[in-house]
């Protein structure tokens, strides 16, 4: 039996993306074996065969970080293929794809995320904190998966049994040398336009953590913190992060 190949596979021997092999696939112009849901393999004999027949020439479309060529759905997410090792978005149309977190970028996750499982647990009960990976739907055309985020127990209408569909109280987005701007300009206008009350963003390079309280349609800096200072916040009274633990990293 041929062996099945990967997208990433198929894509080198090609010589395109992986990106264009799943436009393809989308597209159905090449044929492809389901192993499951979202893992897609491909005979390369078949592929070519196809390709030949149909007389179809398999061109490169221009494809950047923020692809433009096309505006995706969730519809069209939902169909993009598992690739291990990246997570994907959908920022206003454009599919944007990065690496997995860093090891780094889960310790601060895990450990924010246990001490505001404490917090919240008095604050608001009928609240729920989730964790990435785990798709937030604000439109048809905006698909994301913060790291951390808060829904309040006013709220619980929006969390459905596939996404949170709607506005998060809160949303912690943890940076990465690939992923800086698009958190610090993009992602942080999509959710101002959205009105998600409370942004904040971790820097672990710079063991920062700014946070941001939407005022008047703009999101105003409350403040930023870092390891040893003492955590204040205007509407979560009683939170005392403890930001050492957050940012400590292993000897």
């Amino acid at each position: 039996m041929e062996k099945l190949l990967t997208a990433q596979e198929l894509a080198e021997i090609l010589n395109l993306s992986v990106d264009t092999i799943w436009r393809y696939t989308r597209q159905k112009k090449i044929p492809v074996v389901e192993l499951g849901e979202k893992q897609y393999r491909y005979e390369i004999k078949a592929v070519l065969s196809t390709l030949e027949t149909r007389n179809l020439s398999v061109k490169e479309e221009e494809y950047s970080k923020y692809s433009k060529k096309n505006k995706y759905t969730y519809d069209d997410y939902l169909k993009i293929p598992e690739e291990p090792g990246y997570r994907f978005e959908i920022l206003e149309g454009f599919l944007v794809k990065e690496p997995s977190p860093s090891v780094q970028h889960q310790r601060i996750s895990r450990e924010l995320g246990r001490q505001l499982l404490t917090f919240f647990d008095n604050f608001d009960p009928e609240g729920e904190l989730f964790f990435a990976p785990l798709d937030v739907t604000l439109s048809t055309s905006i698909v994301l998966q913060p790291d951390i985020m808060f829904v309040s127990g006013t709220r619980k209408q929006i969390i459905l049994k596939d996404r949170i569909d709607g506005i998060c109280n809160l949303i912690i987005e943890i940076m990465s040398p690939t992923n800086r701007r698009k958190d610090r300009l993009h992602k942080m206008d999509i959710y101002r336009k959205a009105g998600i009350p409370h942004y904040w963003i971790i820097d672990p390079e710079e063991n920062t953590l700014e946070v941001f309280m939407l005022k008047d349609g703009s999101y105003s800096l409350i403040n930023a913190f870092s390891p040893g200072d003492n955590f204040n916040h205007p509407e979560f009274s009683g939170l005392n992060l403890n930001l050492d633990k957050v940012f400590q990293r292993p000897e």
